[in-house]
């Protein structure tokens, strides 16, 4: 209902009363105006307004209360519908109304609408002002279009407005998540003054794009210049540390969000669980998640996947089924959690027990990462075939993840007939991915079928795919290391490699054999066992184990798979040396720790 007052003096008027007319008295136009900034607070009171215009003698194509419509209905969250059918009888809008549809366009769930928009506004011969480019933009970015972007880019600059803070802003925020994080980082270094939209921007978008260094440099910058990071950034700088699995320069974030009240930040603490649980430091992880105030479901799912990806499966299960008792509802993320920790525990029965759980009693329709999950489940449990056929069953189109997973399987299983099925259907979908030339040629390597070998890495040279080399990397006193097989570029490189022969020995004094079965080439075995100590986390471990006291835990990051032997030998070393050592390969965490491994051998 129209508050009682303003309803009486519109109705008790006598000069508002009759028929509709043309040209509406000042007065009218004063108090429905007047009506849209106080009253309307919801659609249905917008609307009753909207409706008590018509009804006193205010046309459809009034530009003054049509702007107040447009804006009210845009500032309500209404249907876009609603103000472009308001807007599309206006017979002059201003800037502003033009503005205020952009802007509606931008924070709706279909910005498409604004690039024919914003051309129909320049036909129209509005000039753009300063308020039009900010939500342009930002619509832009919504859309993923930097081609358009760039275009009003180049509009934004010869119109002499590139320049404004709130431009550039947007500008910074479209090319990041865009991509362009080079195009990102010149507009923000011709920025003069920066607020924290702008840093938080920059450091974001190198995050986002797999430029963790990059993210962490611009903060230490952003640091000197003594501006207060706030829980945005906290997000993106977390996000950088669990893109380079940097656990020490997590902690001090930690720190700082302790002492600058940031802690109760959600967005913020759920970064910070997901940094110490894909650093593998999880018990850390649920400390921060015992810790909040109430824990979401982003929260809960977090954690969830976690403890899956660091080895401890049955935990991921029992906090999964707490997670029901407290009430909350699964996402298809918790879900892909739940799956993933039943995969690598090798629980095939309970794996399509929660899978039918999730598609029956929650009626979350199976995602692509569903299905491969159930793929891997079945392959990791040496059900090749069983995974095959339930791959020509499922009701979507697999992709090259599912058929790479099913020719892993191929590999270790020694199933060359279904691997040679898997590949075709690669070549398909991704015929340039090196690691799939790695996998059928460590196939036929595996049955000593030399002469495939030789064509399948001809063929990859031929196509100039290049093989992702192996690395290892290791945090220390504030700083990355990397490592490489066989590498020799570290100053104490003598000292890492007399370290290296002295752990092989006595490893070997404890039973140590190397897995020679995992070199797939046809050299001599004592050429395998060398090729087998270079190994990239070898070095890494032997390096730590060099530099840091005794007792210190070892982290290392790895890009590939472990193979079979450093798994062998990081047990070994765990128990010998009294270290507990994580490593986290390319699909999971590996827990070592008097002389056993959280995987139970099963990854």
């Amino acid at each position: 209902m129209l508050p009682k007052q303003i309803h009486s003096s519109l109705t008790q008027n006598p000069k508002t009363t009759g028929f509709p007319s043309q040209t509406p008295l000042p007065f009218i136009l004063q108090k429905c105006i007047a009506l849209l900034q106080s009253c309307a607070s919801s659609n249905s009171k917008l609307k009753q307004i909207h409706a008590f215009s018509i009804r006193h003698g205010v046309p459809l194509s009034n530009p003054d209360v049509g702007k107040h419509l447009i804006f009210t209905s845009v500032s309500l969250s209404s249907p876009m519908s609603y103000a472009h059918q308001m807007f599309s009888q206006i017979k002059h809008p201003n800037v502003f109304t033009w503005n205020t549809m952009i802007r509606g366009y931008a924070e709706s769930q279909n910005p498409m609408p604004v690039i024919q928009l914003y051309r129909q506004m320049r036909v129209s011969c509005i000039e753009p002002d300063t308020h039009t480019y900010p939500f342009l933009l930002k619509a832009v970015a919504k859309l993923l279009d930097v081609r358009e972007g760039e275009m009003v880019h180049c509009i934004a600059l010869r119109n002499g407005l590139e320049s404004l803070v709130f431009v550039k802003n947007a500008l910074l925020h479209l090319y990041a998540v865009c991509g362009q994080v080079e195009s990102a980082h010149k507009v923000f270094e011709s920025m003069s003054g920066r607020d924290l939209v702008a840093w938080n921007s920059v450091i974001n978008g190198f995050s986002l794009n797999g430029r963790p260094n990059e993210a962490l440099t611009i903060f230490r910058e952003m640091s000197l210049e003594g501006v207060v990071p706030d829980g945005f950034t906290m997000v993106s700088l977390l996000g950088a540390c669990a893109e380079l699995g940097a656990l020490a320069l997590g902690g001090r974030v930690h720190v700082y969000m302790v002492k600058a009240g940031l802690t109760r930040n959600a967005h913020a603490s759920n970064a910070l669980l997901d940094v110490y649980a894909k650093c593998g430091s999880i018990r850390e992880a649920q400390k921060v998640f015992g810790e909040m105030e109430e824990g979401s479901v982003v929260s809960w799912t977090a954690l969830v996947v976690g403890l899956a990806v660091n080895g401890f499966g049955r935990e991921a299960l029992e906090l999964f089924k707490e997670f029901k008792r407290e009430g909350l509802v699964p996402t298809e993320i918790t879900f892909v959690g739940v799956l993933y920790a039943c995969s690598h525990c090798g629980m095939v029965d309970e794996g399509f027990e929660y899978f039918r759980v999730m598609k029956e009693e929650y009626g979350i329709v199976p995602r692509i990462e569903h299905y491969g999950c159930m793929v891997d489940l079945l392959a990791r449990a040496g059900k090749v075939k069983e995974a095959y056929e339930y791959i020509k069953d499922m009701p979507v189109q697999p992709n090259a993840v599912i058929w790479r997973t099913l020719l892993g399987a191929c590999t270790i299983h020694g199933q060359s007939a279904l691997g040679e099925i898997a590949r075709g259907h690669i070549l398909q979908l991704e015929p340039r991915h090196s690691g799939d030339y790695v996998l059928i040629s460590n196939l036929y390597a595996s049955e000593r079928r030399w002469s495939d070998v030789q064509k399948a890495r001809r063929t990859m040279l031929s196509e100039g795919v290049k093989k992702t080399p192996g690395y290892s990397i290791v945090e220390l006193r504030n700083r990355v290391f990397e490592f490489t097989m066989g590498d020799r570029s570290h100053p104490l490189s003598d000292e890492i490699y007399a370290k290296l022969a002295e752990i092989t020995k006595v490893l070997k004094r404890e039973g140590y054999v190397p897995h020679t079965e995992n070199v797939l080439a046809d050299i001599e075995e004592e050429e395998k066992e060398n090729a087998l100590s270079y190994h990239s986390e070898k070095i890494a471990i032997a390096f730590m184990l060099l530099i840091t006291a005794p007792g210190t835990p070892i982290r290392i990051w790895k890009n590939l798979r472990v193979c079979a032997d450093c798994h062998l030998a990081f047990k070994l070393i765990s128990k010998v040396y009294d270290r507990a050592i994580v490593v986290r390969d390319r699909s999971r965490f590996h827990h070592f720790r008097d002389g056993s491994c959280s995987c139970s051998d099963y990854w």
